[in-house]
């Protein structure tokens, strides 16, 4: 009985707009995108950690198997760890504006552009940072950044015009 009237109760404090299919389409893409992206940044690793010979004791202390991988595996590495990071900070902004979708859309057409954006450029980041090509790399990142910044900044200002 408690659940049948906890339900409407849910469904009434939690009211989301209901979207046409297509309006928060990058931003949801832009997510699931930039998740995929996290996942890609195994396989360079991967590779790096078959090159180092590793073994299943290897993952009694996984972190102490840094040191014999090769340069680019490092580099891997580092990208992989940046990726979780970046993506604590992308993923917020694609689910407030799935949420603001149409008042962020209505004022700012081109956040999409900003949104399918981000896991493009994290692609490069990932694979300028493998390769050892340091102006490439903070290009990627900082326009990984200002896409995720333009996402807050308009989600945010959709959320105060409302």
């Amino acid at each position: 009985m408690t659940t049948s009237l906890l339900s409407p109760v849910l469904a009434a404090s939690i009211a989301l707009p209901v979207l046409p299919a297509a309006a928060g389409g990058a931003f949801a893409w832009s997510l699931v995108l930039s998740a995929a992206m996290v996942v890609l940044s195994l396989v360079p690793l991967g590779a790096a950690r078959s090159q180092a010979d590793f073994k299943p004791s290897d993952l009694a202390a996984p972190r102490a198997m840094f040191e014999r991988l090769p340069a680019w595996g490092k580099r891997a590495n580092w990208a992989h760890q940046n990726s979780f990071e970046s993506f604590t900070l992308h993923a917020p902004a694609c689910l407030l504006c799935l949420v603001v979708t149409p008042a962020v859309l209505a004022v700012s057409p081109w956040l999409a552009l900003a949104a399918w954006l981000h896991p493009l450029l994290r692609l490069g980041y990932l694979t300028a940072y493998v390769a050892n090509i340091p102006p490439v790399r903070s290009l990627c990142w900082a326009g990984g950044i200002l896409c995720t910044a333009l996402l807050y900044s308009e989600g945010l200002r959709a959320v105060l015009r409302s």
